[in-house]
C-alpha cells in the first residue's frame, strides 16, 4: 500500500510560494531524488498548471534541471479539479469522488505518492488520507502568500528532523 506524503517548501511564517524562494543545488538534488523514487503524484488544479512547465524542455536548462524534468514526466500524475476538461502526459483526471480515487491509488500502489499544494491537501487531510507531512522550512519570512495549512492545523506527532544545508526538513505523522 503506498503512503501519501504532503511536502512543501515552507518560510519561517507558514507560507509557500514557489516564486519566492528556490531550493539550493544539494536541495534541488534531494528533490530530483524524491521524484525518481515516488510512485506517483497528485496534484490540485493551480499545482498542477505550475508543474506543466517541466513538461517542456528549455534551453536553458541545466544537467539537474533537465533529470528532474525526467522523474517528473517519468511518473503517474493524478489531477484533481472540477474545471479542468484535459490533463499533460502521464496524467489523468479526477473529477469526482475524490476520496475513492485516492483509496484507489494507495491500494494499487507500493511506495510514496506525493500530494502537491495546500488546498487539495487540506481536503486528503480531512479524509484522513495523508500519512506523513513533510515541511522543508526555509530562512525566509514572507508575511504572505498561502497557507501550507489551508485550514486547522491537525494533530501531529513529529517523527524525524533533519538538516539539507540552510534548510530543515520537519517529518510528521497523523497524531
Amino acid at each position: 500500500m503506498a503512503k501519501l506524503v504532503f511536502g512543501m517548501n515552507q518560510s519561517l511564517d507558514g507560507y509557500v510560494d514557489h516564486m519566492a524562494f528556490a531550493p539550493s543545488p544539494t536541495l534541488f538534488r534531494h528533490f530530483i531524488e524524491e521524484a525518481r523514487a515516488q510512485a506517483g503524484c497528485v496534484y490540485g488544479r493551480q499545482m498542477y498548471e505550475v508543474m506543466r512547465y517541466w513538461d517542456d524542455d528549455h534551453p536553458e536548462w541545466d544537467a539537474p534541471e533537465l533529470a528532474f524534468a525526467a522523474a517528473w514526466r517519468n511518473q503517474p500524475k493524478w489531477v484533481v479539479s472540477r474545471s479542468l476538461k484535459s490533463v499533460g502526459p502521464n496524467a489523468t483526471l479526477v473529477q469526482d469522488d475524490l476520496e475513492g480515487a485516492i483509496r484507489k491509488q494507495k491500494a494499487e500502489r507500493d511506495g510514496e505518492v506525493e500530494v502537491a499544494g495546500p488546498g487539495l491537501a487540506q481536503s486528503l487531510t480531512e479524509l484522513g488520507l495523508i500519512d506523513e507531512y513533510r515541511i522543508y522550512l526555509h530562512p525566509v519570512v514572507l508575511g504572505h502568500g498561502k497557507p501550507y495549512f489551508a485550514g486547522p492545523r491537525p494533530p501531529l506527532r513529529l517523527m524525524a528532523i533533519d538538516q539539507i544545508e540552510d534548510v530543515i526538513r520537519l517529518i510528521y505523522v497523523p497524531a
